[in-house]
């Protein structure tokens, strides 16, 4: 059975945008706008994790996460536009499990409920998702690419855009999917963009960069597996 994810954010192109990349992961949807809808499906839906939007109309999130924290231990990860550590400290406190600020990677969202999810459910958290090309190999849970026995600093980014190809080896992936996965909401431009990070990425992935990332001319890109 898939799990169940609560998504409260009154944005209805950023409750998309999660709903979507969070399905393409596996999980089951469900979306809040305001804070009291949020107590309701909380209560009848029953999910496994809440991703909570702490601006919100009628009862904020700091509100909704005290009224579920009275009878609860879901998973929450709060997702706010704010950025300063009172902040953050406020969340934590009240509860939360993790918190994320806008804007946001779609695919750093997603590898952050699934770790949320392992912690809750007792998995060993010292385990770390690994994925591997050649020589290029990707830690998702500390966000570390190494090329043979080389860390190689990517920027958040960079780090985004090789984690999209590592999951479609060898799958032709046009510009415009790698802004929606990598850009979402948060940018709106030409798709040259893509090309300018793709070119800085293989640069600092050396050899195995240019080898596997191949230009698919007029359409977009692929990444190699042999």
């Amino acid at each position: 059975m898939r799990q169940r994810i609560l998504v409260v954010d009154d944005e209805v192109p950023i409750q998309e945008l999660i709903k979507f990349n969070l399905e393409q992961a596996g999980f089951e949807v469900e979306v809040a706008s305001d804070g009291l809808e949020a107590l309701e499906k909380f209560e009848a839906v029953k999910p496994e994790l809440i991703v909570l939007d702490l601006m919100l109309p009628g009862k904020d999130g700091y509100d909704v996460c005290k009224a579920i924290r009275k009878n609860s231990n879901v998973p929450i990860i709060m997702l706010t536009a704010k950025e300063t550590e009172l902040e953050r400290v406020l969340g934590l406190e009240l509860g939360a499990d993790d918190y994320i600020t806008k804007p946001f990677s779609p695919l750093e969202l997603v590898a952050r409920i699934k770790a949320v999810l392992r912690r809750s459910s007792g998995q060993d958290i010292q385990e770390e998702e690994e994925l591997n090309v050649g020589n290029i190999t990707m830690r998702i849970e500390t966000r570390e690419v190494t090329v043979g026995e080389d860390l190689v600093e990517l920027t958040r980014k960079e780090f985004d855009l090789l984690h999209i190809f590592l999951l479609n080896i060898g799958k032709v992936l046009t510009r415009d999917f790698l802004l929606q996965k990598v850009w979402g909401y948060e940018y709106e431009g030409e798709t040259r963009t893509v090309d300018v990070h793709i070119r800085h990425l293989r640069r600092k992935l050396g050899k195995e960069g240019e080898e596997r990332i191949e230009t698919i001319h007029g359409v977009g890109y692929k990444l190699r597996g042999n």
